[in-house]
């Protein structure tokens, strides 16, 4: 068998939109669609790239791998599966792998964290390009995390690299028919072309991010947990420096440098997303922590808001392990290949089916017309208490059941979040059957003082559901506080979730100090939650799948 790859993990993100090599005219309008679908009829973008011969060499000994030669002369490791048995050109998609990985080449290889494999893509009809990123693998140069500058334009290349090819259906000359593929990293790298390259006709971003500044950063608070995973999965590639040297400024001080901080975000796709205009199917994960659903929420909404045809997907995975019910793995893989086929295709006859598709978990999936749906009435609940600020009795990590076990589970399951033996809890009665959907708000008020020193001053809720005895979601959200003996009050939304209630169940909101997912922060001291409010969004308009 040969090298089996799996999507891996990503750190970082993609940078704001460039200069693209080539200009286009907006697609078709995203608005609402009819009768609740994200089917339309389009017509293929006006696309005039530059001309750009790329050179290129067959790796000696492989049937696949070609070493393509960059913008600025760096060798990129290729591997191309044309269509088998083909009788004329086909249209291709580009697969990119996860962070700290070289590109799939195993091509009947199960696709792992909601990836789609090499063998579903060609059975479909599509011809497979996958790469080692800069930095990675077999090719040369130093990750710069899915810039635009670099890894944007390494993958510009490959497309004039695939256009030149025989087996590729061209759009027109120099524009392959292309669509995108793959998880984390391999989801940044589509957000980040997509925005600098018309010749991409659809995304499906799996697991991918908005900004690092919300995900590995939240409210200036390193997720120590993740930062060393990926650390370790990067531990044979070469990186740019500050990468590294950023790793260790968390690790020490809990806080990143003005300069490590901008660099990153500088990197992030942030406002580049508004400018896309290739249909994407956003997939998330509503159990991943590292790229939590509200990096997918941002992303749908902005290209949503820019016309952009788009819908977007939930399935239990991503960065972390279902510790719940999961569902039918089969319906996300059909739904990709559909998005492909109506826009890569261009096969009308192809319905992509509801713009929103989410699950809850119990593993049950819903369908509705848009995100967020309408809203229903909040259910709401309120308390007090002292906390702790010591080490010991937080969150995590929480214990993997037998037969729910998965690629990620024994790497990161000491940083899952789970209920605290240390906390201050607020009981949140449940009268009715009901749909929690999106992100609590909660808002506190607090009075407390801690020991002096470096580190930051946090605290950490999640909500927890007692009858299964994991943390909803595996989610766990920081909470900046200043601890100066004086009152303050902060209101903060919790990250997104999707869990069904009834009267029957048996919630709880737990605030702790210190959470094996997030580094820790200044201990010493005790906080007063002189009040401590919290509310769950509920939602309408939803129907089962």
């Amino acid at each position: 068998m040969g090298r089996r790859r799996v999507i891996g993990i990503a750190v970082v993100a993609a940078v704001l939109a460039v200069a693209g090599a080539c200009s286009s005219s907006d697609d078709e309008a995203g608005g609402a669609p009819d009768e609740a679908t994200t089917t339309t009829t389009s017509e293929p973008a006006t696309c005039e790239p530059e001309a750009v011969e790329v050179a290129s060499a067959p790796v000696p000994g492989s049937t696949s791998d070609v070493d393509v030669t960059s913008f600025d002369g760096t060798t990129i490791r290729a591997h191309w599966f044309p269509v088998e048995g083909a009788t004329g050109p086909s249209p291709t998609v580009l697969m990119g792998p996860g962070w700290g990985m070289a590109g799939d080449t195993d091509v009947d290889a199960v696709g792992v964290l909601g990836a789609v494999n090499i063998a579903t893509l060609r059975g479909a009809g599509y011809n497979v390009l996958t790469w080692d990123p800069r930095g990675f693998g077999e090719s040369g140069g130093s990750a710069q995390v899915d810039s635009a500058d670099f890894e944007g334009r390494d993958v510009q290349q490959l497309l004039s690299w695939v256009a030149a090819r025989p087996e590729a259906q061209l759009d027109a000359t120099g524009d392959p028919a292309v669509g995108m593929v793959g998880g984390s990293y391999g989801g940044g790298i589509q957000l980040v072309t997509a925005a600098i390259d018309c010749r991409v006709d659809a995304i499906v971003p799996i697991i991918a991010w908005h900004s690092l500044g919300t995900s590995l950063y939240k409210d200036d608070t390193y997720k120590q947990g993740w930062a060393q995973i990926l650390s370790a999965v990067a531990s044979r590639a070469t990186l740019d420096p500050i990468i590294t040297q950023a790793n260790q400024q968390g690790l020490v001080n809990g806080v990143l440098t003005d300069e490590q901080k901008e660099w990153f975000l500088d990197r992030g796709p942030a406002d580049a997303v508004a400018g896309i205009d290739a249909p994407t199917m956003v997939v998330g994960g509503t159990v991943d922590t590292l790229f939590t659903l509200d990096e997918d929420v941002t992303n749908y909404r902005m290209l949503r808001d820019a016309d952009t045809p788009v819908s977007m997907y939930w399935f239990c995975g991503g960065h972390g392990t279902c510790l719940t019910e999961k569902g039918d793995p089969q319906r996300m893989v059909d739904r990709m290949v559909q998005w492909l086929d109506r826009y890569v295709k261009r096969d009308e006859s192809v319905d992509t089916g509801p713009r929103f598709d989410f699950l809850d978990q119990d593993g049950a999936r819903y369908v509705g017309d848009d995100y967020p749906l309408p809203a229903g009435e909040p259910i709401t609940a309120e308390g007090s208490g002292t906390l702790e600020l010591a080490v010991g009795g937080g969150s995590g990590p929480a214990t993997v059941p037998a037969g729910k076990e998965d690629v990620l589970s024994g790497v990161a399951g000491d940083i899952i979040p789970s209920p605290a033996a240390r906390s201050v809890e607020v009981p949140i009665p449940v009268d009715r059957e009901a749909m929690v959907l999106g992100a609590p708000e909660l808002t506190l008020t607090y009075r407390g003082s801690v020991a002096e020193g470096d580190r930051p001053t946090r605290l950490f809720a999640q909500l927890v559901d007692r009858t299964s005895g994991l943390v909803v979601g595996n989610q766990i959200t920081p909470i900046p506080v200043t601890l100066d003996g004086q009152e303050h009050e902060v209101e903060v939304p919790l990250e997104v979730v999707a869990h069904k209630v009834t009267p029957e169940s048996d919630l709880v909101l737990q605030v702790v100090a210190t959470t094996t997912l997030y580094g820790v922060p200044r201990l010493g001291g005790t906080v007063d939650l002189t009040t401590i409010d919290v509310s769950l969004p509920t939602v309408t308009g939803y129907r089962p799948a």
